[in-house]
This record gives C-alpha cells, sequence and structure tokens, in this order.
C-alpha cells in the first residue's frame, strides 16, 4: 500500500482529501502544518507528499526546498496543492522544489493521476523496475 504524506492546514481539505484517498487504498498520513510535514516527512517515508502552499509555521515553499536539500527526502516526489493558479506560479513551486502542481479546487481523478505518475518516478520503482 503506498504512503502518502497530506500536509494541509485547512480541516475540510485534509478530512475530504484524506477519506477520499484512504477509500482507494492509500495509508495517508497528515501534518498540518510545514514544519510538521517535514519532520513526518522524515520520520514516515512516504512515497509522495501533497503539500499544500499556505502552511502555518513554514509556508510549502520553504518545506519543499528543505525537504529537496535533505538526503533522506530528496528522492520523495512532492505535488504542490495550491490555491495560486496565477501565470507563473505553477513554475514558482517547481523551482521551490515540487515536482507536480495541482491547482485548487481539486480535481480528484486528475490528482490521482499525478499520484501515481509520481511513484512511477520515484528512484525506487526506477531501480524495481528492472527486477
Amino acid at each position: 500500500m503506498a504512503k502518502l504524506l497530506l500536509v494541509e492546514d485547512h480541516e475540510e481539505i485534509w478530512d475530504f482529501l484524506s477519506r477520499r484517498l484512504k477509500r482507494r487504498g492509500f495509508d495517508v498520513v497528515l501534518a498540518f502544518d510545514g514544519r510538521q510535514g517535514v519532520d513526518m516527512a522524515r520520520g514516515e517515508r512516504p512515497d509522495v507528499i501533497l503539500l499544500d502552499m499556505n502552511l502555518p509555521v513554514i509556508d510549502g515553499w520553504t518545506a519543499a526546498r528543505e525537504l529537496k536539500a535533505g538526503e533522506e527526502t530528496a528522492g520523495i516526489p512532492i505535488i504542490a496543492l495550491t490555491a495560486h493558479a496565477m501565470s507563473g506560479d505553477r513554475e514558482k513551486t517547481l523551482q521551490a522544489g515540487c515536482d507536480d502542481y495541482h491547482p485548487k479546487p481539486i480535481d480528484f481523478s486528475r490528482l490521482l493521476t499525478q499520484i501515481d505518475t509520481a511513484m512511477q518516478r520515484r528512484p525506487e520503482a526506477a531501480a524495481g523496475a528492472g527486477e
């Protein structure tokens, strides 16, 4: 079962997403601010991180940079979840270290496709493909 770390501070969103993702067979762990998200990523080693960009304590851009700078978390794909959908916002999230971008409101079927793509791109998935 793939493990997802959902870093989201709005209860309606994390409740909705975590319930739907669990019904799809994912193991979902939650963090409610950027610092907790970075710490949980280090401890939980999720397969994919769903990262809100507007978070308390440290924002998603800072969290993404920290995760990509850390040896133990650099290979974990990060999908930015953000209400920032203006021109240039996607590029800004990618420059911060996110691997993909999903504007809010959440399109659940599109998000599932992005999660699947992110898991296939993981270094461990590529290494295991030849076995």
